[in-house]
């Protein structure tokens, strides 16, 4: 057990520091003394340009990889939906805690608006809110919670999408909410990921006593999915899995923009066997139209 002061990185918005305070508090319970050290990232910093836009991955993570490698944190606290599948030369996953609610939700305009118009500034909740309801225009929507929040209260639209657990860790589910059931949640959703430098995994050890095995599999299952499909945060791909006893339950989908095609598997699998599945519905994805779909939604991007 280190006796040093672990450093945790962390972007600075509110969620970001009330998830560094979350991991925080878990270290400090296992008798480690900790610093937060706030980190402003890119995707911050930007918060007009759609994020498929901006023509990076790792838009929210770069900057405190960066912070890592020289060495100014000692671990870096992400949400785990915004960490691009391959991470940066060097770093490794330290720990994935367990996952929060991984559900899309509405929030309903307190105006009580009724324009048949949303805000996200997501390209997958976009493209399934659009299938389920093709009469609707979808407004771009970016920042942290509180600024989308607000947006939303200044605006003619009739609600925006937000991530369940984001409103639960920032105490805001008291607004009026419409679950999204149907909706394929990002991969990794509502999961938080501890990452550091793979020469000090030894030195920091004690980080990978807040792993969640069955977190950490099922958000695998997810990142290979996804990875396979070759989608970052630009394409419009949703993948969950949980475990039910000895079962890993996965249901996964690639959309067109417009949300009028869909691919979507739904497999139950022996735990047993469910460390390549990701990657085999994937394929079996890609095989199925998926090719032919990815570069539909590319062309279109480029136009």
């Amino acid at each position: 057990m280190t006796s040093e002061t672990i450093r945790i990185g962390t972007r600075s918005s509110a969620l970001a520091l009330w998830q560094a305070e979350f991991v925080q508090n878990h270290l400090n319970d296992l008798g480690y003394a900790t610093e937060i050290v706030p980190i402003s990232s890119e995707g911050d910093l930007n918060l007009t340009q759609p994020i498929y836009q901006m023509g990076l991955t790792g838009v929210f993570t770069k900057t405190l990889d960066a912070a890592l490698l020289t060495k100014q944190i000692d671990i870096a606290v992400h949400s785990m939906k915004d960490v691009p599948t391959q991470l940066a030369e060097g770093i490794v996953p330290y720990a994935v805690l367990q996952r929060g609610d991984h559900r899309d939700v509405l929030v309903l305009n307190p105006k009580k608006e009724q324009s048949l118009k949303i805000g996200t500034g997501s390209l997958r909740r976009k493209a399934q809110w659009l299938r389920k309801n093709p009469n609707y225009q979808v407004e771009n929507l970016r920042g942290n919670i509180q600024r989308r929040i607000q947006k939303l209260e200044e605006s003619t639209w009739e609600g925006a999408i937000f991530a369940q657990a984001g409103l639960e860790r920032m105490n805001m589910d008291g607004h009026q909410l419409v679950n999204l059931d149907y909706m394929i949640p990002a991969p990794a959703q509502g999961a938080l990921l501890i990452v550091g430098l793979k020469e000090q995994l030894e030195k920091f050890e004690g980080v990978t006593n807040l792993n969640h095995s069955d977190t950490a599999l099922c958000t695998s299952v997810e990142r290979d999915f996804l990875k396979t499909l070759e989608g970052g945060c630009s394409s419009p791909v949703g993948a969950y899995a949980f475990v039910d006893k000895d079962t890993l339950c996965f249901k996964g989908g690639l959309y067109s923009l417009n949300g009028q095609e869909a691919i979507e598997v739904e497999r139950e699998i022996p735990l047993s066997q469910a460390a390549q599945i990701g990657c085999d519905l994937a394929q079996e994805i890609r095989n199925n139209g998926g090719i032919e779909l990815l570069k539909a939604i590319q062309d279109e991007k480029d136009h």
